[in-house]
């Protein structure tokens, strides 16, 4: 028995020790391992699912008799053209892990959070067994960072790991471009799904600590509602996104090649082939490019698709794209300017995601980012790479996509009105609390009701699909504040108010989950009012 124990500490002494980060994404997952020893970063090899290492496509299939019941990443595309064509294949789940009532992932039984659980835990079951992972950092969107991270605290939990750390995208794509700490920057992800700007401020620099990852487990225990630890922040000053990404880019080539045939996943896997290589550095704009495809149901007969980079670049600029893009740079950067960050205060501009490679994207960048300048580290690994360099503890101090507004009585116009309290761009956890006195609107009032409402955009933009092909439309909302449908929070008063009269001073503020909260005193008897959490605001 002594022996038996022996050899088993001696293969686990003889195991590399190490950190693994996950980059889910929406068509390429990124797997890297780094050693408690080593400098730099490896990309993981993971047989038969990976395309090259470090690379798993993020697709999952269920199939008929003759082959597995479950397939993943690079074993998919690996299915012969006639049995691909006629498979039911799950893609595009990322982009929807996190919201309310996603969309069906076409006929896939499989949703959004259960398929991006299998995929994490096939890339675990396939790790090579000669690595021992000590601490597993995985990425989550900033725009759902919160669902985002109880969706992997669960997902994780199942795996033999000591610590489980998260750390926002944006951070990490600024890590694994080199920026120096203390930096400020934009960052620009282009990713399957998502289109996503931020704008960074890193942690760190003159003295100070470098940013770190948020711990979700550590020692072998979930840190849920438990920790204490004092984090450190990075904050985004920023951000803007669209959901629009490359597997949308895939589908325009598709509908405008072959306007009249259903958009199948071997069509797509062409039109995404087609866009890879169109994007290439050394390709002459005019020389026109081939890949082919076998349509559903059709046996034996290849078709092809053919494009050039000119016709490329032309359809992107029809189908809205940089037009898009324009609208989303001037949203963040006047987001930045509230925060008193202006392009000239950057280091630069970071731009991943697999829609980094196009060149159209960084011509217009290039036109537009001046005096900053345009980063391009690896497009595909730079997030996985960045995250490896976080080690765990610090929390994602972010702003608020959408503001909050208290309905209050005017006593000039005697009527309701909304008075803004938080803004768009606002970053949260609050630092300092927004005090408001309120008054009574009638004499003998028994109570104040506080009504919160969300300030809807005058201009914004949404995707919408139209027989399946996403189509870029500009929304002109009025000015206007929708009440939240959350049930309304009462302070009673005792003694009644009298109109006019001031009863209470209330000190608003959003705390680290992104909840608006709310305490005060009653000014007439100096009486304390618990607490109140009105809802959540992002």
């Amino acid at each position: 028995m002594e022996n038996a124990i022996t050899n088993e500490q001696k293969n686990v002494d003889d195991k590399k020790l190490g950190t693994l980060a996950i980059d889910l994404g929406n068509t390429t997952t990124v797997v890297a391992f780094q050693g408690e020893k080593d400098c730099n970063p490896t990309l993981i090899d993971l047989p038969p699912i990976s395309r090259i290492p470090g690379e798993v496509p993020s697709l999952l299939t269920y199939t008929k008799e003759k082959v597995p019941n479950l397939l993943v990443g690079q074993q998919v595309l690996n299915l012969p053209p006639e049995t691909l064509a006629n498979v039911c294949i799950c893609s595009d789940f990322k982009r929807w892990i996190g919201f309310n009532n996603p969309p069906p992932l076409g006929n896939s039984p499989l949703s959004p959070e259960k398929a991006g659980e299998l995929l994490i835990q096939n890339i675990w079951e396939r790790l090579p067994s000669e690595l021992r992972v000590k601490r597993l950092v995985l990425t989550a969107p900033v725009e759902t960072y919160r669902a985002y991270k109880t969706w992997l605290t669960k997902t994780c939990r199942s795996l033999l790991v000591d610590e489980i750390a998260l750390v926002d995208e944006p951070t990490a794509a600024a890590m694994g471009a080199g920026v120096p700490a203390g930096s400020k920057l934009l960052v620009i992800d282009i990713g399957g799904c998502t289109i996503d700007l931020s704008l960074v401020a890193l942690e760190g620099g003159e003295g100070r600590a470098e940013p770190i990852a948020e711990l979700l487990r550590f020692d072998g225990e979930d840190l849920e509602g438990k920790s204490r630890q004092s984090l450190r922040c990075a904050k985004v000053l920023g951000k803007a996104g669209i959901r629009l990404g490359g597997r949308d880019i895939d589908k325009w080539i598709a509908n405008s090649l072959c306007p009249n045939k259903p958009l199948n996943e071997s069509l797509l896997n062409a039109a995404e082939r087609l866009k890879c290589r169109l994007s290439e550095n050394d390709l002459r704009s005019s020389e026109i490019l081939k890949e082919t495809y076998l349509q559903r149901n059709e046996e034996g007969t290849k078709n092809s698709l053919e494009l050039n980079r000119d016709q490329f670049e032309q359809l992107l600029i029809e189908r809205g794209l940089i037009k898009s893009m324009q609208k989303l740079l001037s949203k963040t950067l006047q987001l930045g300017e509230a925060n008193n960050c202006k392009l000239k205060d950057l280091h630069g501009v970071v731009l991943v995601g697999g829609g980094a490679r196009i060149p159209l994207i960084r011509k217009w960048l290039k036109r537009n980012i001046n005096p900053a300048t345009l980063l391009t580290p690896p497009p595909i690994e730079a997030v996985a790479k960045g995250a490896l360099s976080l080690t765990p503890g610090v929390t994602i101090r972010d702003v608020l996509q959408r503001g909050a507004s208290l309905r209050c009585w005017d006593k000039k116009s005697k009527k309701h009105i909304w008075h803004p309290l938080f803004v768009a761009g606002q970053p949260f956890p609050t630092s300092k609390e927004l005090e408001l006195v309120l008054s009574a609107s009638s004499d003998n009032q028994a109570e104040i009701e506080l009504v919160i409402g969300e300030p809807r955009e005058q201009d914004s933009q949404e995707v919408i699909y139209i027989d399946g092909i996403p189509t870029i439309k500009d929304r002109l909302i009025d000015s206007e504040v929708i009440a939240w449908e959350v049930k309304s929070q009462l302070f009673y008063l005792n003694p009644p108010g009298e109109a006019g009269k001031d009863c209470l001073r209330l000190n608003f503020s959003i705390n680290s989950d992104s909840y608006l909260q709310v305490k005060g005193i009653d000014l007439r008897t100096g009486i304390h009012l618990k607490t109140k959490i009105l809802g959540l605001i992002n």
